[in-house]
């Protein structure tokens, strides 16, 4: 088991290179808090046009197979879970339906119309007052009912919302974590935050912590790699442990797994404090020199198209 390359999500593609790599992080981390951000009051056909949209992107971007198809294959159960469960679940409205309209043939039975001094027929009022009802009958809040399974319209709403929210929101991020190097994630951020420099808020030093804990994330799945794999090679027969023996095994390993962590942890704050990081702000280092470029500008135009339309069209009524 090779956790540094079978993990589903957060990790960082570093071949090949797409034309998403080669977009501006600041860019890409607006199109993000673009779509973590456009779902909030918006209807049912904008998010799933969001799913689709980042399913589009994916695909256009030529991303290979072997990396999104586990990604995206197991969000995609996983949504398609949340949508089911929640289609049949109570809506909340704990009260019972029935027609609200007699069924009386005489009260339902064609009215004729009135006649104008003319001729011509007019509409009577009981005449409007059936082709009202006659609309009404058609819609239907229990969209399926069978045996112990009842679909209503407001579960159904809600199980859509819940189920894209899900997929975007998780994939979004990691679509955006795939194609985005950790040093320009932090350096996209810190040049977003400079205006925050004004208000004393310590921008070197968040930046500079998010850098470590992007670069710590490999280091703590490779000290769990190698802790698993010393348990499996031992052969532990865990029927003859039983349920104690076996906590206390794993136990053991956590702990293990603690100390190892820190001792990395103390070892890369050596390694800072003897090339001179005395002070994030006196001892910099330039990873990227960000700088907007053409196709920058055609996503940031790309990016007010989009919030238009979600203005125009993707707004609860």
């Amino acid at each position: 088991m090779d956790l540094l390359r079978s993990l589903p999500l957060g990790l960082y593609l570093d071949a090949p290179q797409t034309w998403l790599h080669k977009l501006d992080s600041r860019v890409k981390l607006i199109w993000l808090l673009s779509f973590l951000t456009s779902y909030v009051f918006a209807n049912n056909y904008w998010r799933v046009l969001l799913v689709l949209l980042l399913m589009v992107v994916t695909l256009v971007a030529r991303i290979p197979l072997r990396v999104w198809r586990q990604q995206m294959g197991w969000l995609l159960v996983l949504s398609t879970m949340v949508l089911a469960i929640i289609a049949i679940s109570p809506d909340g409205m704990s009260i019972g339906y029935q027609p609200r309209l007699p069924t009386s043939e005489q009260v339902l039975s064609p009215v004729p119309f009135a006649k104008s001094e003319n001729g011509t027929k007019l509409p009577s009022p009981a005449r409007e007052n059936y082709e009202k009802r006659h609309e009404y009958q058609k819609y239907k809040y229990i969209l399926f009912h069978q045996g112990p399974v009842t679909i209503s319209r407001r579960s159904l709403n809600l199980a859509i919302s819940l189920s894209t929210i899900v997929f975007t929101l998780i994939y979004s991020s990691n679509l955006y974590l795939l194609t985005t190097a950790p040093e320009e994630i932090t350096s996209g951020i810190e040049s977003l935050m400079q205006p925050l420099k004004k208000l004393q808020v310590p921008v070197t030093e968040i930046t500079l912590t998010l850098t470590l804990s992007l670069r710590f994330i490999p280091l703590v799945l490779e000290e769990i790699q190698n802790l698993i794999r010393s348990v499996m090679t031992r052969a532990i027969n865990w029927k003859k442990l039983g349920l104690k023996g076996g906590t206390r095994v794993w136990l053991v390993v956590m702990e293990r797994l603690l100390e190892n962590l820190l001792l990395r942890a103390e070892q890369i704050a050596n390694a800072m404090t003897v090339r001179g990081f005395t002070s994030p702000s006196e001892h910099q280092v330039k990873w990227h020199q960000l700088q907007l470029k053409l196709p920058d500008w055609l996503a940031v135009a790309v990016l007010i198209v989009f919030w238009g339309l979600r203005i125009a069209f993707g707004s609860l009524n």
